[in-house]
């Protein structure tokens, strides 16, 4: 198949630039996925869509803020260049040592040392890949996550534009209401959208709750530079599988109980993880599942999802969970009834 199969039409003032005034309000498209029929609705009718004895998983990773603006520093002198280079944290390898994406790259090479605010931060670029690729390796400090979060700024989607001065007006609403294990350096979109209330409702249905970890990382932000699906290959993305979250994924397999994912982002967790064996076992790892048209699901039973690009991953893991064209029509309706798309959008909810 082609990465151009899973284009579509989509006006641009229909890219969501602000969330919902309200977490839960958003609007939700209703589809089957044996016959691809559709139905118009509302995120705040989820709990309604679920049934008793469901099994609702959610990604409770937490965006950092991984956009960090430094200075060069002449490692012969130690004069500070006055020239803004901006550093994107993508993957964290170890305790002190980070994939990043650099602009301008020209400027950041290996050897390159850079500061960032007062001082609060120095790193040593250790190497160059591509793409404005490159991997960092910070100095110790006593708490890195409190330097970042002082520092640096919530990474938005490319396509959601703010001005410099309103960089932190989304730094509580660009995460989910039960974000715990911070990592990801985009939300997992399909989890924006519950709040308090809608869980404890969710819970009174009789539908059990539980977390995975995934922590989002390049491949989110990376267009897909390929021409053919079977040359696409993923960046690798760290995730958590907990006790408790394992023993309800058995549970529910073992009674027949459907298995409820929010997001892409939980439907690669576990979907990964049910490639591991007969049980899911509570593990930490890395994946770089790559899901399309043809794949067997092992794990996921119904899809709660926001809108895609055009030709990227995760419309062709959506393509692959409801069919390729009950999916691309539904995304046609989407944009006739003038839905709102991609991170502050709607969202569907595939049964």
């Amino acid at each position: 198949m082609l990465v151009t199969d899973f284009d579509y039409e989509l006006p641009e003032e229909l890219i969501a630039q602000q969330p919902p005034s309200e977490r839960s309000g958003a609007r939700m498209l209703l589809v089957d996925r044996n016959t691809g029929h559709w139905q118009d609705s509302a995120f705040q009718h989820l709990p309604e869509q679920l049934r008793e004895g469901d099994l609702l998983v959610l990604n409770n990773s937490r965006v950092i803020p991984a956009r960090l603006y430094g200075r060069r520093v002449d490692t012969a002198s130690g004069i500070e260049h006055t020239g803004r280079i901006e550093v994107f944290l993508t993957t964290q390898r170890s305790e002190w040592e980070w994939e990043v994406l650099v602009k301008p790259g020209r400027k950041v090479q290996p050897g390159t040392q850079l500061v960032f605010g007062a001082g609060d931060l120095h790193a040593e670029v250790l190497d160059r890949g591509e793409f404005g690729e490159r991997t960092l390796r910070f100095q110790p400090v006593p708490d890195f996550f409190a330097a970042l979060e002082a520092l640096g700024r919530i990474p938005l989607p490319p396509y959601i534009h703010r001005g410099e001065k309103d960089a932190d007006s989304d730094r509580e609403r660009y995460q989910t209401v039960f974000a715990e294990d911070r990592g990801s350096v985009a939300a997992p979109t399909a989890g924006l959208h519950f709040t308090p209330e809608i869980l404890d409702r969710i819970r009174q249905r009789g539908v059990e709750v539980a977390y995975v970890t995934l922590h989002v990382g390049l491949g989110t932000f990376q267009p897909v530079r390929v021409e053919r699906l079977e040359d696409i290959h993923l960046h690798t993305e760290r995730y958590t599988l907990p006790e408790a979250t394992a023993t309800a994924l058995n549970a529910a397999r073992r009674e027949g109980r459907r298995i409820v994912a929010a997001g892409t982002t939980t439907v690669r967790t576990l979907e990964h993880c049910a490639l591991l064996g007969e049980e899911f076992t509570p593990h930490a790892g890395s994946t770089n599942i790559f899901i399309s048209p043809g794949f067997r699901f092992r794990a996921v039973n119904a899809l709660l999802t926001n809108f895609h690009l055009p030709q990227s991953t995760l419309l062709m893991l959506v393509s692959a969970f409801a069919g390729q064209d009950h999916v691309l029509a539904a995304y046609r309706h989407a944009v006739a009834e003038r839905y709102r798309f991609f991170s502050y959008g709607d969202c569907m909810f595939l049964s």
